[in-house]
């Protein structure tokens, strides 16, 4: 696996340190930043996907109109047999 250095300096770094939990190294912390970063534009992106499918299935954005009218606040009401 390759590694690599990036060159932390200045303003940023002082900003970093403060940020960071006190037990924490800093290179963790970059590490999860830069994780969490990641996963937050995979996040967008697959909204984005999930957006363009409900505007393209009619099927999808039925189900999820129905789903948004659900009331969520009482139980649903049990089906005797």
């Amino acid at each position: 696996m390759k590694a690599t250095t990036v060159k932390v300096e200045g303003e940023l770094l002082r900003e970093l340190e403060r940020l960071k939990p006190a037990r924490q190294s800093l290179a963790a912390y970059v590490r999860t930043v830069l994780e969490r970063e990641i996963q937050r534009r995979r996040m967008v992106e697959a909204g984005q996907r999930y957006a363009d499918f409900v505007h393209e299935s009619p099927e999808e954005a039925s189900w999820l109109e129905e789903w948004d009218r659900a009331d969520l606040a009482e139980p649903p009401t049990r089906r005797r047999r």
